[in-house]
């Protein structure tokens, strides 16, 4: 894992990783957002929500994305805000909101993450595209 709080530039907390584009690594990403959180501070359903955000981004960007490996990235770019991400290196495959029927297997990933977070959306990139979701969170009470 790595660290990238002290890059020049950079005022808030930020932990990003490398990992396979499988499924094995959906586990993973949970992990490294809850060790971030705990780090940080923020209350442990905050960390469980971002949790869960983490595991939808990451299984679509796995599912669709097309890419040998997924960047995941857990930050807080404010005191009040989590924010979770997931870039791949695809461009054609950008992330939709759909209304499946309710007998359809899947299809709901990003209905919880509209549902679960204060916004979402889509960076394109050069190469690729970074997918995030954003939630308030309270710091622990002492």
């Amino acid at each position: 894992m790595t660290d990238d709080q002290v890059r020049p530039g950079r005022q808030h907390p930020r932990q990003s990783i490398t990992l396979a584009s499988e499924a094995a690594s959906v586990p993973t990403a949970r992990q490294i957002l809850r060790e971030a959180c705990t780090e940080w501070g923020p209350d442990q359903g905050a960390a469980e929500t971002g949790a869960l955000l983490m595991s939808e981004l990451v299984t679509n960007a796995i599912r669709h994305g097309h890419s040998h490996s997924v960047r995941v990235i857990a930050e807080q770019p404010a005191p009040d805000r989590l924010r979770v991400a997931v870039v791949d290196k695809s461009r054609h495959c950008m992330p939709e909101l759909h209304h499946p029927g309710p007998d359809a297997f899947g299809g709901r990933g990003l209905l919880l993450v509209d549902l679960l977070s204060d916004r979402w959306g889509t960076d394109l990139l050069p190469w690729g595209k970074k997918v995030w979701a954003e939630i308030l969170i309270k710091a622990d009470s002492p």
